[in-house]
């Protein structure tokens, strides 16, 4: 999702397409959080759109997400409130979640696959996002960090994905 210089991860709020492309291929970890064939085509085909309000509150940050499909189609509602308190969530898709969020400094991120490749300065100054969600109905956990990354010589909106399912 390209991104202007004005967007950083201190203020997302803004309107984001997701770059098949350059993403991977997510069919597998839908599949492993029990989403259904015909449900995971309609995502393989449909262009995502992330519609993205970023605030504060009771200085709080709070990041709230709205995803739509191809033609209108509602996909997920992301409430993210950094201050990494788990929170109960129903979501229509992925069912009854747990999830937390919060602000966190590059040096403090532990898995290398999600520590690295962001805007070095960006996330050094600004940190990055973390969010973990966890389905014990489905018996899975996704932890991720958010940030910028460059490809191409253009400044993307990314997120990386750490997914597990069964005992770790």
């Amino acid at each position: 999702m390209a991104a202007p210089p004005t967007i950083t991860s201190k203020n997302l709020t803004g309107k984001f397409f997701m770059n098949k492309t350059l993403s991977d291929d997510l069919d597998e970890v839908l599949m492993e959080q029990n989403i259904g064939w015909l449900t995971r085509k309609i995502i393989s085909m449909a262009t995502i759109t992330l519609s993205i309000k970023h605030y504060t509150e009771d200085d709080t940050e709070h990041i709230d997400i709205d995803q739509t499909a191809t033609g209108g189609l509602q996909g997920t509602t992301e409430i993210r409130i950094l201050d990494w308190k788990q929170r109960p969530h129903q979501d229509h898709l992925f069912g009854e979640l747990t999830g937390q969020s919060r602000r966190v400094q590059l040096e403090d991120v532990q898995d290398e696959f999600l520590k690295k490749g962001w805007l070095e300065g960006e996330a050094r100054e600004d940190g990055l996002v973390e969010a973990f969600v966890v389905s014990s109905v489905n018996g899975w956990s996704a932890r991720l960090i958010w940030g910028f990354q460059e490809f191409d010589e253009k400044r993307h909106y990314t997120r990386h994905l750490r997914f597990e399912k069964g005992e770790k």
